[in-house]
């Protein structure tokens, strides 16, 4: 395999790392400075230019794309992914997890535990969000801060104003965050490689600092996570489009609480912390995908006209609640189930004699016609009593 390691900085430890890894393995390897690129575009053609020169062909990149560049550094990665070259992540994963306020707008939807968080700019919506997170101390973050920088401990309703105020004054969004006094000055870091978390450690944060970030002198030691921690790294990480993710999370008293999902995770922390060999398993990770690369099956399984792929989700009142695959009749219907998610367990291509429970997701490919049929009609989600009364409000002060 020939791999390009996407980074403006060769000698950092994580770039070294993953170099060595992938050498050590037989592979032809280089570190390739992400803004010496030139993209090239035309009909039928799009290609790259390194130093001034076409590139010549990679198997894959591990992308390494730091803050500062993540407009460009997506650009390069989305043009590799134009030219068929397997990218570690994409570069719709990248701008969803570097937006701070993005990647918790995707996550909130989902069954995953964030802190209560709001966004606002009219200087009259201030002290309203500090209270609808809880009051005060509430965590205030810059939303293009990284390593900890950005991110400030407000004690009270006032300092937390004034601070805002002045963020905002300087032009900067920020993010007003509950500040979750169980994790007392921790948090956990989770490695994700594909579907499962290959290493995590738990940071704890130095003297009077609340940041637990290593940068920042926090101490890192290696953990067996929890299952339901490890869950929610991997999906949090594939909720935002990722492959290869760091996850951090407060331990909360109602379990994991997802702060953020970075696109580019430093390795020293964890291997130094867990002495698990995290370059391996990703250059590994990228060496399978090289010969058995993923397909997006929503996009190539719809060129049959009708045809395509849907997840129907089973009501506790369908026709079809305990009928195998086979006394369903679905594959007569033209309607072939590739898998089915029963509450954390997913049953892959499965048999005829595999019975259909109640809340199961079965993610189906065939007529969309016929799938839209047992499909039952969605119900409006209804608002929370808070959020309710909080929208009365307002209408009575317009």
């Amino acid at each position: 395999m020939k791999l390009g390691i996407l980074s403006r900085s060769p000698r950092a430890y994580s770039t070294k790392r993953l170099r060595e890894a992938a050498a050590a393995r037989g592979h032809t390897v280089k570190v390739l400075d992400t803004l010496k690129f030139a993209i090239s575009l035309e009909k039928e053609q799009p290609d790259l230019l390194f130093r001034g020169k076409r590139l010549s062909n990679y198997d894959a990149v591990i992308p390494r794309i730091g803050a500062s560049i993540t407009y460009f550094g997506a650009a390069v990665v989305r043009q590799f992914q134009e030219m068929d070259v397997f990218c570690a992540n994409t570069a719709t994963g990248i701008a969803n997890s570097r937006d701070k306020l993005r990647s918790l707008q995707m996550l909130s939807r989902h069954d995953i535990g964030i802190p209560p968080t709001t966004f606002v700019r009219d200087r009259r919506d201030i002290l309203p969000a500090i209270d609808r997170v809880g009051g005060a101390p509430v965590i205030i973050k810059v939303l293009e801060g990284t390593q900890g920088v950005g991110v400030i401990l407000a004690e009270s309703r006032k300092i937390a104003e004034a601070i805002i105020e002045t963020l905002h004054g300087a032009n900067q969004n920020v993010l007003v965050q509950k500040f979750v006094a169980e994790s007392k000055g921790k948090d956990i870091r989770a490695f994700v490689v594909g579907d499962r978390v290959v290493a995590a450690m738990r940071r704890t944060a130095q003297g009077q600092e609340f940041r637990s970030n290593v940068h920042r002198g926090g101490v890192a030691e290696g953990v067996e996570l929890d299952p339901m921690f490890e869950r929610t790294a991997i999906r949090a990480t594939q909720i935002m489009g990722l492959r290869i993710g760091g996850v951090d999370m407060l331990e909360g008293r109602e379990g994991p609480q997802v702060l953020e999902v970075n696109s580019s995770p430093g390795l020293e922390g964890i291997e130094g912390a867990t002495g698990v060999d995290v370059a391996g398993a990703v250059i590994e990770y990228v060496a399978d995908h090289v010969q058995f690369p993923e397909l997006d099956i929503r996009q190539r399984l719809t060129v049959a006209r009708g045809y395509g792929v849907s997840e129907m989700f089973i009501p506790k009142d369908s026709t079809l609640v305990g009928q195998s695959l086979a006394e369903s009749e679905l594959r007569e219907r033209d309607i072939v189930v590739l898998t089915i998610e029963r509450d954390e367990d997913v049953i892959a291509n499965p048999r005829g004699d595999d019975t259909i429970l109640a809340e199961d997701r079965l993610l189906c490919f065939g007529k969309l016609r016929a799938m839209k049929a047992l499909i039952p009609t969605r119900r409006k989600k209804r608002r929370r009593k808070k959020v309710q009364a909080a929208s009365s409000a307002s209408e009575d002060n317009a």
